[in-house]
């Protein structure tokens, strides 16, 4: 007879703001996972339509699905962190309420960590065909200088729960943005597994956060340019000189394409206070 094979609870984090006509299908593609050791925690984010009622409609159902509701509106990232904070699984996932998770994701993922102990974060790429362990140089090496591997949003990465919660887990002041440094801190702290498969079916529609391309304007050149100077990354002062004047380089590259476009001036001035971007970084830009 062999030996029964140890299953950990996986904590699946589905925050829900204005979801009801999503959530149903985002509950149910959880419940079709071959995978069945799971819970799965919905934070409702003081919704306004039925989201939180079809929530609960799914909960009576089936004792793994808990709903929760904040008192007040916390906003995308925060309400993750508290989501995260209800957790009691060794993993942690995300699926967000407009997503579905594919039927084979947390098997395959979980398999993979048996697979390889020492990772305690894992993350979607495209860039490789078969799943690879890699040491913290070796992915922020990688991502600066070769493909981009971290730039998954919260669905397509998984983490184990005890280093979510050493790393501090979501930042909350870069909007939109705020999964990019947390992609960085995460991997420059531990082994990662790189997921040669897709996690989730990615919907799009006009509510989503990823449609804020202006919050993405100004908070994509911040969180990088906080995470190397605050993040303990493993690469050279050389390296972090050059990866500062090109995020200086395209982000005034990418604000004078806003204003060009769309010839405002007060919001183009905003997004470069917001940034901290003043004349001497426009000159460093200029020269670089």
């Amino acid at each position: 007879m062999k030996p029964e094979i140890y299953q950990p609870l996986v904590s699946i984090l589905m925050t829900a703001y204005n979801r009801e006509k999503y959530i149903g299908e985002a509950i149910e593609s959880v419940l079709k996972s071959t995978y069945t050791n799971w819970e799965l925690i919905i934070l409702d984010d003081c919704s306004s339509d039925k989201t939180l009622k079809i929530a609960h409609r799914y909960a009576s159902d089936d004792q793994r699905v808990r709903v929760y509701k904040n008192e007040k509106n916390l906003g995308d990232y925060p309400n993750r962190n508290q989501a995260a904070s209800f957790a009691t699984g060794e993993y942690l996932m995300s699926v967000d309420s407009d997503d579905k998770i594919l039927p084979k994701t947390i098997e395959q993922c979980i398999n993979l960590f048996r697979l390889y102990p020492t990772a305690n974060f894992g993350f979607y790429s495209p860039y490789y065909s078969e799943p690879k362990l890699l040491n913290p140089e070796s992915t922020i090496r990688d991502h600066f200088f070769k493909n981009p591997l971290l730039l998954v949003g919260p669905g397509g990465s998984i983490i184990k729960t005890l280093f979510f919660r050493s790393i501090g887990g979501f930042p909350i002041k870069y909007g939109p943005a705020n999964d990019g440094y947390y992609n960085l801190n995460a991997a420059s702290k531990t082994d990662s597994i790189v997921l040669p498969f897709d996690l989730i079916f990615y919907r799009r529609h006009e509510g989503q956060e990823i449609n804020n391309k202006y919050g993405y304007l100004y908070n994509s050149y911040l969180y990088l340019n906080n995470a190397l100077e605050e993040i303990d990354l493993p690469i050279s002062k050389a390296q972090k000189v050059f990866l500062h004047n090109k995020n200086k380089r395209r982000f005034f590259v990418n604000i004078i394409k806003f204003y060009v476009t769309t010839l405002d001036f007060p919001r183009t001035r905003y997004a470069m206070k917001k940034a901290g971007f003043g004349i001497k970084d426009v000159l460093t830009a200029l020269v670089q």
